[in-house]
């Protein structure tokens, strides 16, 4: 699998979020010993970008990719995030959010145990911090970077201004923020922005949880518990409007002999060089499939007549839930005055 750059950081150019390889979208819960089989297979096939966070488990995720990555360590990138109000001690998550300078710094000590590492390759702010200037999150963040326990920083979900502000003070490698053929958002300030700064770009939900491989239909409808149980975009009354993308999808994975998850990927991956998508996996043979995308190309006529059908279709329902949508685009508040 040809890698790669984010900012200046090389990774593979699909990479592997473990988010739910402790419990997935369903709620069921993935036998332990195939995710850490999962993430090893996908090392062994070009992967050396593994994307995790604290908040996941909370801590179990971190857990299971620090035991699946010993013995090729130092091959790979490990992403963690810090941010969430998590108890240090406990993994209990509190509700709200948390970057005060030395909560930082012990969460990090505390990714760096369940990771089994001594430095985390790129360190994330997985989300904005209302009551934190953004200038007091870098400087924790460039005082463990002196240390050596963190090589890189991004943010996610950030407020474009919280962005520049972040980037003016501790340069930054990557965003991480959803972007699918499903949601296409940050095509109309945010990819600017990251290509004039020079930041790397990281989708998540990279296939909107199983909507673009073609994993659901008409009838599908979800259990309570699952996430998307509460997303409007997938509810019975959108379904068959935006069931028109995943037509397109397919039919350009008929035209290029592909799946539609490799159509899904490879197109996010044609919009800039500098994208490096992260879907995630808790069943091998999705995770393999999902692979097969670094080796789907499109002509520049293809991509532009694929780009065309994509925008033709409006996409009815909103990205996230209120509650949920409310913690993301924040700005930091601005730094006192000395």
């Amino acid at each position: 699998m040809s890698p790669r750059r984010l900012g200046s950081l090389e990774v593979s150019a699909i990479g592997l979020g473990v988010q739910n390889m402790h419990r997935t979208f369903q709620t069921t819960i993935p036998y332990r010993p195939e995710m850490v089989n999962i993430i090893r297979t996908a090392f062994e096939h070009g992967v050396t970008f593994f994307d995790c966070a604290e908040a996941y488990g909370p801590h179990e995720d971190e857990r299971i990719l620090g035991d699946a990555t010993q013995g090729f360590r130092d091959q790979v990138v490990l992403v963690s995030k810090f941010g969430w109000n998590i108890d240090l001690k406990t993994g209990v998550r509190n509700p709200g959010l948390n970057s005060r300078p030395e909560h930082i710094k012990l969460a990090v000590e505390g990714s760096l145990r369940r990771l089994r590492t001594d430095r985390i390759d790129l360190l994330y702010q997985h989300r904005v911090d209302p009551q934190i200037p953004i200038e007091d999150v870098a400087g924790a963040v460039k005082d463990l970077m002196a240390q050596g326990k963190v090589l890189h920083w991004g943010l996610s979900e950030m407020g474009q201004n919280t962005l520049r502000r972040a980037h003016a003070e501790l340069p930054v490698t990557a965003v991480q923020n959803e972007y699918s053929m499903l949601w296409r958002g940050p095509e109309q300030t945010l990819l600017p922005l990251c290509k004039e700064l020079g930041i790397g770009f990281v989708p998540f939900r990279p296939l909107g949880t199983g909507f673009l491989a073609g994993a659901i239909d008409e009838r599908t409808r979800f259990a309570e518990g699952d996430i998307r149980a509460g997303e409007t975009r997938t509810a019975p009354e959108n379904l068959p409007h935006n069931l028109q993308l995943v037509a397109v999808i397919k039919s350009w994975a008929e035209r290029k002999n592909a799946t539609p998850a490799q159509i899904s990927l490879a197109w996010l991956m044609a919009q800039q060089p500098w994208i490096v998508p992260i879907p995630g996996s808790t069943q091998m043979a999705h995770m393999l499939d999902n692979l097969g995308a670094a080796s789907v190309q499109f002509e520049p006529a293809e991509l532009a007549e694929l780009n065309a059908s994509v925008r033709a279709i409006e996409i009815r329902g909103k990205r996230l839930p209120d509650r949920v949508q409310a913690f993301s685009d924040v700005e930091a508040p601005l730094k006192p005055a000395s």
